[in-house]
């Protein structure tokens, strides 16, 4: 009988510890996910005054400084999935 209770004992233990690594990965992921998501809004703000930027200059088109801002987006999309893969 102890060798059965030993065995339940080590099974238990090690479905523990597989569970805590699990959790472990999937903190470090949202903190990924986390991340990626903030540079996402900040790149938001940034696409925004880079327009604003270009408009007030008035040395592009309309046309161009829409270019620039989805340039300034993809950019940030970029840098979001580095974080994340």
């Amino acid at each position: 009988m102890s060798a059965r209770r030993l065995q339940t004992s080590a099974l238990t233990v090690m479905a523990v510890v597989a569970a805590l690594s699990g959790m472990a990965s999937a903190t470090e992921q949202a903190q990924q996910r986390r991340q990626a998501r903030d540079v996402r809004q900040d790149t938001r703000q940034d696409a925004r005054d880079t327009k604003q930027d270009c408009r007030a200059a008035n040395q592009q088109s309309n046309a161009q400084c829409r270019q620039d801002k989805h340039q300034t987006k993809q950019q940030g999309r970029q840098t979001s999935r580095d974080i994340k893969y």
